[in-house]
């Protein structure tokens, strides 16, 4: 495969001094001289014209002959070529690319909806020329064929009754994600001379037909984790107070008062409203 040729073309400011010499010289001369073979000193300079070319910073000139390839200009100021060379203009600066929402399936099967920002620039002008029809179309076809790729490698969320605690999800490993989603669409865009500077996703969701369901589960999963940590507290507290009575002789229980004294602090402790007390007058049988 070829690769990129840098060259630098003829100063533009000499031939610029050249046209205006020629220009006006033969202009001078046809009007002292009245001959019109003069006019050919004219059309020299106007052919001359021709080959001006303005290369401004971070952009390039691609420069082909008859369709052969013969070089790329980076430098940026004013130059002359052959006026017969065709003039491809190619962008180096960084551009950026946010892509539309894709609604695709995450690992476990869930459609999710996807988008990603692109931070990408042309690094290889002769690839982007002429390895692909083209490039900017390039660059938004795979960005979005690695989107779906990536999303299908990763579950949206992990749950715990999955056994999924220990993967990488979309929703929480950002950086992970992020990385492996440059890594893919680099490999993808090297072939177009693109270089990814950052890639990154910007909206994420579920779909529609699920978000509720979703939510639900998520709202479950939280509950359960906090009653989980609720009843885990409160059997340490009964453990630490019957310790305690016993410890201190406040009180002696027998097996079964103990039961019911567990039975009630369970209750008190686990209960979602606050507990109403009843004082007992009597004896602890009635």
């Amino acid at each position: 495969m070829k690769e990129e040729k840098i060259i630098i073309p003829a100063n533009g400011y000499l031939m610029l001094f050249v046209f205006v010499l020629l220009l006006f010289g033969g202009i001078v001369a046809i009007v002292a001289t009245k001959n019109p073979w003069y006019l050919l000193i004219i059309l020299i300079a106007l052919f001359i014209a021709l080959g001006f070319l303005m290369v401004q910073p971070n952009n390039s000139r691609v420069l082909l002959l008859f369709g052969k390839y013969v070089g790329t200009i980076k430098k940026n100021g004013l130059y002359w070529a052959n006026p017969f060379y065709t003039k491809k203009k190619i962008s180096l600066r960084a551009s950026n690319f946010d892509s539309e929402r894709l609604k695709v399936n995450d690992k476990l099967g869930n459609p999710v909806m996807i988008s990603t920002i692109l931070v990408w620039r042309v690094q290889n002008t002769y690839k982007a020329a002429f390895d692909v029809d083209n490039y900017e179309n390039f660059v938004r076809v795979q960005t979005d064929a690695a989107v779906r790729k990536l999303a299908s490698m990763y579950p949206y969320d992990n749950f715990a009754d999955e056994g999924l605690a220990e993967d990488i999800t979309l929703r929480s490993s950002v950086n992970e994600v992020s990385e492996a989603l440059e890594k893919e669409i680099d490999e993808r865009l090297s072939i177009a001379g693109i270089e990814v500077l950052e890639a990154r996703i910007g909206y994420l969701a579920y779909a529609q037909e699920i978000a509720n369901a979703m939510l639900k589960r998520q709202q479950a999963t939280a509950i359960v984790a906090a009653r989980h940590k609720i009843v885990e507290g409160a059997v340490s507290m009964v453990e630490m107070a019957l310790h305690e009575l016993s410890k201190k002789q406040i009180i002696d229980l027998d097996e079964e008062r103990k039961a019911a004294m567990v039975s009630n602090l369970m209750v008190i402790l686990c209960g979602d409203k606050d507990a109403s007390p009843i004082v007992n007058a009597g004896t602890l049988n009635h």
